[in-house]
């Protein structure tokens, strides 16, 4: 039997990397729409605490508060908003979802202007 030359060796890897990244493609885009999930979580809490200092703002001034809170949404977060409060405003807004699955979450942001 002839010892193993480098070329034999080479044969047998043939298609590892292949399989390899197979394996590993469930794991990037799991990690990927992880991401999105949080930069969705974070942008919506964002917009809740402008919406809530808006909402502040409205009743500082005497305006209403919760309406001035609903317009600072932009408007896919307006569906499931809910605004309490006209001093202390208090604004809860539902993260959007990237699957049906997931579990629902809602932030919620206040903001006060009073006594400063």
């Amino acid at each position: 039997m002839p010892p193993p030359t480098a070329s034999s060796a080479s044969h047998r890897e043939e298609g590892t990397a292949s399989v390899e990244l197979i394996a590993a493609v469930p794991f990037l885009l799991l990690a990927v729409l992880v991401a999105a999930q949080l930069a969705l979580a974070g942008a919506a809490l964002w917009s809740a605490e402008i919406a809530a200092r808006a909402g502040a703002r409205a009743a500082l001034v005497g305006g209403d508060a919760r309406e001035a809170a609903r317009e600072a949404l932009p408007s896919p977060l307006r569906a499931g908003v809910r605004v309490e409060g006209s001093g202390p405003v208090s604004v809860r807004v539902p993260v959007p979802r990237l699957l049906p699955g997931l579990p629902e979450l809602t932030l919620t942001a206040k903001g006060d202007l009073g006594d400063e």
